[in-house]
């Protein structure tokens, strides 16, 4: 595989309703749309970094400086033998997951193409489905929440993921499981707490939930693994696993019984499939995070969630869940078991609309 071109496109896309979290409430969301051509084929990733700095250092100004000055000079024109070869040009940048994640996923979707495989065949997927939940942000009040909660149960989520933060906590989460009992019920704090301030989430137990997501920083390992020893409820960590190294820390020193990967993250496709396999290897269940992603990205999670360790539904949720002008021909929808369907064209299996891009580009860029 050899590049020759890459186009970068910086895209601001409107949500159908506002999304809030412990970090704020946004009503658009940026991402960078990444367009690697290699004879006469065209590979397409999808940089999850947002407009600010919430849910991770990096963001779209960030990340597009990075890819421009860095990390596409690094691999233009370069014998590549696999998409994972690119970390090994990029290796000199340290961190910036986001960028080189997004770079990856273009080569995947390039070889894919080339060879006429889809996605979940190259990275050994299982499922030609994968079960899905839905994430709910931080409502009005703990009325309006359930009745947010009945709307996505009347489409058809049989799995319910609620955002949480100081004082939006354990009312709102009974309030949710007195309403449903039997709902598959799990909430995230996005490193709301402190391990002090997490005490008052241990009514909590007492809820039947699947998990806990993130309770404290999003840096931090040894704290959950005391939190972890405080609660019945499964603790499971996001922020805090940037790599195969970071998941294997944790499940030896016991912070988490469970974890989200996020591809964007993590860096690319291939660690990804690197932390499946450690967490598959030592009995730990994953499950796929989602990022808002366009149709891009959601090909990319639905391949990834197909491994044979994603045992959790994940946070991908249809296509109209997000966006009502995706920027991908192909529109995910709702199974009524809440499965989606995993594509199985080649590469992502997905293809771009060239108007709804232009429509959705804040500015883009051709290297070289």
């Amino acid at each position: 595989m050899k590049i020759s071109r890459v186009n970068l496109y910086h895209l601001r896309m409107t949500l159908q309703t506002p999304f809030e979290t412990s970090f704020g409430r946004i009503q658009t969301r940026d991402s960078i749309l990444i367009e690697a051509f290699e004879d006469g084929l065209a590979g397409y990733g999808e940089c999850v970094a947002d407009r600010d700095p919430g849910y991770s250092y990096e963001t779209a100004e960030t990340a597009w400086h990075v890819l421009r000055d860095f990390l596409v000079p690094a691999v233009l024109g370069k014998d590549l033998d696999s998409p994972a070869a690119m970390q090994v040009h990029a290796k000199f940048v340290r961190g910036h997951s986001m960028a080189k994640s997004g770079l990856e996923m273009a080569l995947w979707d390039l070889q894919g193409k080339r060879e006429g495989r889809s996605l979940c065949e190259m990275l050994g997927g299982v499922r030609t489905k994968v079960e899905v939940g839905v994430s709910v942000g931080i409502q009005e009040s703990a009325q309006a929440l359930v009745q947010t909660v009945d709307g996505y149960l009347a489409q058809g989520y049989s799995r319910i993921k609620i955002k949480i933060k100081p004082g939006r906590d354990v009312a709102e989460a009974q309030a949710v499981r007195r309403a449903y009992p039997n709902l598959r019920l799990q909430v995230d704090a996005n490193s709301a707490y402190s391990l002090e301030t997490a005490s008052n989430l241990l009514p909590l137990d007492d809820l039947g939930l699947l998990l806990i997501e993130q309770p404290l920083a999003e840096d931090d390992l040894w704290d959950h693994s005391r939190l972890q020893k405080r609660f019945s409820t499964p603790i499971c960590l996001d922020e805090s696993i940037l790599s195969v190294r970071h998941a294997r820390q944790a499940l030896e020193m016991g912070a988490c019984k469970i974890i989200n990967i996020k591809v964007g993250r993590v860096g690319g496709l291939s660690e990804a499939i690197a932390i499946h396999d450690l967490c598959q290897a030592r009995g730990t269940p994953v499950w796929c995070g989602g990022m808002l992603e366009t149709g891009v990205g959601r090909a990319a999670n639905l391949a990834l969630a197909s491994l044979p360790d994603f045992r959790l539904p994940g946070d991908i949720s249809a296509s109209d869940r997000y966006y009502a002008d995706d920027i991908t021909h192909q529109r995910f929808t709702l199974n009524p078991d809440s499965t989606i369907d995993v594509p199985d064209g080649p590469g992502l299996g997905v293809t771009i609309d060239s108007t709804a891009l232009e429509r959705a580009t804040l500015k883009s860029l051709s290297l070289p």
